[in-house]
C-alpha cells in the first residue's frame, strides 16, 4: 500500500504521529506538507493528495487540518474520491468496510494523537467488504460519472 499524506498548519502534529505509525507498520507513504505553523490554505494540500489518489499514483490518502472538515470537503470535489471525516475508531472501520473510502480526514483540534493513531491504524488495515456495499458505492460512482 502506498499512502499520500498532508496537513495544513492545524494538523502538523497529528500528521507526524501518523507518519510514525506508518513507519512502524511498514507502509510506504509520501508527505505533501505543509512544513509551517503559519496559516496556509487547506485546499492547496487536500487537492493534490486527492488528485494523486484519484489517478492511481497512491492507493489511499490521509488529510489532517484543525477540524478535518475543510480537507474532507476539498478532497471530495475530486472525481473518484470518497473521503470520510472520522473522529472515532468504529467509523474508521465502517467507512472502509461499507464505503470503500480512499481518503481519511481527521481534525487535530478535535482528537488527540493517541486516538488519531488508532483511527488511522484501523482505517489502514480494514478491507472493503464488497457485496451489497459494492452496489451502493457503484451508484455513487455512476452518478459521479453521469454528472461530469
Amino acid at each position: 500500500m502506498k499512502v499520500a499524506i498532508a496537513s495544513d498548519h492545524g494538523g502538523i502534529n497529528i500528521r507526524e504521529e501518523i507518519k510514525k505509525l506508518m513507519d512502524e507498520m511498514g507502509i510506504q507513504y509520501e508527505d505533501f506538507g505543509c512544513e509551517c505553523e503559519s496559516s496556509v490554505d487547506y485546499p492547496d494540500y487536500a487537492l493534490p493528495v486527492a488528485e494523486k489518489v484519484a489517478n492511481g499514483e497512491f492507493d489511499r490518502g490521509i488529510l489532517i487540518c484543525g477540524t478535518g472538515i475543510g480537507m474532507s470537503i476539498a478532497a471530495n470535489k475530486v472525481k473518484g474520491i470518497r473521503c470520510a471525516l472520522v473522529h472515532d475508531v468504529f467509523s474508521a472501520k465502517a467507512t472502509r468496510e461499507h464505503n470503500d473510502t480512499n481518503i481519511l480526514a481527521m481534525g487535530e483540534r478535535v482528537i488527540g494523537p493517541g486516538l488519531a493513531r488508532e483511527i488511522a491504524k484501523t482505517w489502514l488495515t480494514t478491507d472493503f467488504e464488497g457485496g451489497r456495499h459494492a452496489n451502493r458505492v457503484g451508484k455513487i460512482t455512476e452518478y459521479e460519472n453521469k454528472n461530469l
